[in-house]
């Protein structure tokens, strides 16, 4: 009788341990995986990986340049903003005159664009309505000398760069104070 207790007790205890062995994470199917499973598998991948240059990271990672103040010329608003734009992408918002048509418009942005092209000055142009579009820069510095360019256009409005409006140089002074007058002889806003 003790040996039969003895042995039913054995066999009970070796099938309880074989139902209590648990997959190791490792071990388990992708499938199967929970996302803290997959959050220690990328840790161990990127264990003995060597951390990226400057140059490769994203732009939001990557550690700001130096700027010397002491260089830079404070009544210049151009060099403040082309020394803080330096590596950075920046937008900007390009406006043509009212009279001219749509196609026009469209004829003369893409004038401009390979314009800056040409001046080595990398610009992608995305169309927002029929008369405006965002100029993106890639290198910020470059925005400031297509901003001067363009504002020398006739068929320029305005452009509007780091939310500074700049007129176009041939537009009439109501535009650039901000006033025009109607019709009827009143000034609106």
């Amino acid at each position: 009788m003790k040996l039969e207790v003895f042995i039913i007790i054995c066999v009970l205890l070796s099938v309880n341990g074989e139902e209590k062995k648990v997959k190791s994470w490792k071990d388990k199917d992708i499938m199967d995986m929970t996302d803290a499973d997959m959050e220690r598998l990328l840790d161990q991948w990127e264990e003995g990986e060597e951390p990226l240059e400057d140059d490769e990271l994203p732009e939001h990672l990557r550690p700001a340049p130096k700027i010397d103040l002491s260089q830079i010329d404070p009544t210049n608003p151009d060099n403040l903003l082309r020394a803080t734009k330096q590596g950075k992408n920046v937008m900007m918002f390009v406006d043509v005159r009212d009279e001219l048509s749509d196609t026009e418009a469209d004829g003369i942005m893409k004038i401009w664009q390979g314009s800056l092209q040409n001046n080595h000055i990398v610009a992608e142009r995305y169309p927002i309505e029929s008369k405006r579009s965002i100029f993106m820069f890639r290198e910020g510095s470059q925005a400031v000398d297509a901003k001067n360019y363009l504002i020398d256009q006739p068929e320029l409005k305005h452009v509007t760069l780091e939310g500074n409006n700049f007129p176009g140089n041939h537009i009439d002074k109501e535009y650039k104070s901000g006033t025009k007058k109607t019709k009827s002889g009143n000034t609106e806003l």
